[in-house]
């Protein structure tokens, strides 16, 4: 006979299942297959469609062979991971830099292949402009394809993009045409994102998808059915619970089970950090054989992290500025994160 806890565990799983299926994130479909090799899904109302990996820019530039960082970049896009993440802070603008060497090989046949990606990070008119040119420079390109507004993470910084010209300018640039799409991010809490959405009628907005955010302070469960019901594409990121991987690494889960889990939701594509060759080729795999997690599966894996997520240990990149950019730090006056 079942015991009372066994029947607790079993209510709660099966309301958090019920959940989830509401939020329109169990059953997603694997998306197109493009016939480059790897599935695609529409960007929200953009009419593109982008690779279901985005490539992650902080790690590429994190490669110190930069003759391996531009193989790998090739060899992505070869193989139809056609979507690259940047931001303009990554490694001081060498992210940027090191990607434009890849895409402006070869006479530029590289770019071509590429949906581009990039972020702001100041919310002053004057520095988004300067901010959006350097990234044209370093990333050797006229136009990049979508251009987010980063790290929207304080309670004040929806009013700041307004109050202080960011927005307005970079609106501005894409109506000249340097920026097709335009979106922001954040990782901090999912009231500052809702709080963000209706201040433009955001293209993309990405956030923090996994399985332990099922459980804290969730997205998915929050931002996702807001961003759907504005026609905003959702990206998603920290997919392994952050930059090193606390998810593999603490053996809460595999890697490609918490990718699945991240694709099983109602996302256009996730940003996947890749430092070797070794890494792109098990992210192409899972990609190409993605079958959402649903059911029994996923009632398994929810059981399986439930212990490790609700306080949110693993994801203090919602909870503390230890894991915010320096440069946002000090644009809200705080000069250095507190361990």
């Amino acid at each position: 006979m079942s015991s009372d806890a066994d029947e607790t565990r079993r209510e709660f799983l099966q309301a958090g299942l019920a959940a989830t299926a509401a939020a329109g994130l169990v059953g997603h479909a694997a998306g197109q297959d493009d016939g480059k090799g790897l599935p695609t899904r529409p960007l929200g109302k953009t009419g593109v469609n982008v690779s279901i990996m985005c490539l992650g820019g902080w790690h590429i530039g994190s490669i110190k062979d930069q003759a391996e960082a531009v193989k790998i970049m090739h060899t992505a896009l070869d193989e139809g991971m056609t979507f690259f993440d940047n931001c303009w802070d990554y490694h001081d603008g060498g992210s940027e830099e090191v990607m434009g060497k890849a895409l402006a090989a070869d006479g530029g046949k590289w770019r071509k292949k590429c949906f581009l990606m990039t972020k702001v990070c100041s919310r002053v008119a004057s520095e988004v402009r300067t901010q959006i040119e350097d990234s044209l420079r370093r990333m050797q390109t006229d136009v990049i394809d979508l251009v987010q507004m980063h790290e929207i993470n304080w309670d004040n910084d929806p009013e700041w993009v307004v109050e202080k010209g960011g927005l307005a300018e970079l609106l501005k640039m894409q109506k000249e045409g340097k920026v097709r799409f335009v979106g922001f991010t954040g990782h901090k809490s999912p009231h500052i994102h809702l709080k963000m959405m209706p201040v433009h009628k955001w293209d993309t907005v990405q956030c923090p998808i996994n399985v332990l955010d099922h459980f804290y302070r969730s997205f998915a469960q929050q931002v996702i059915p807001a961003a759907k019901k504005q026609g905003t594409a959702v990206i998603g990121m920290k997919t392994l619970a952050g930059g090193e991987g606390r998810l593999v690494k603490e053996g809460i889960c595999t890697a490609e089970e918490a990718h699945r889990f991240a694709l099983s939701q109602d996302v256009a594509s996730i940003v996947v950090g890749m430092v070797s060759m070794d890494d792109l080729k098990k992210n192409l795999a899972t990609a190409r054989a993605f079958k959402p997690v649903a059911g029994e599966e996923l009632e398994k894996l929810l059981a399986k992290v439930k212990p490790h997520a609700g306080d949110g240990r693993h994801e203090r990149f919602k909870s503390t500025i230890d894991f915010d950019g320096v440069y946002h730090r000090k644009q809200h006056g705080f000069e250095e994160a507190k361990g």
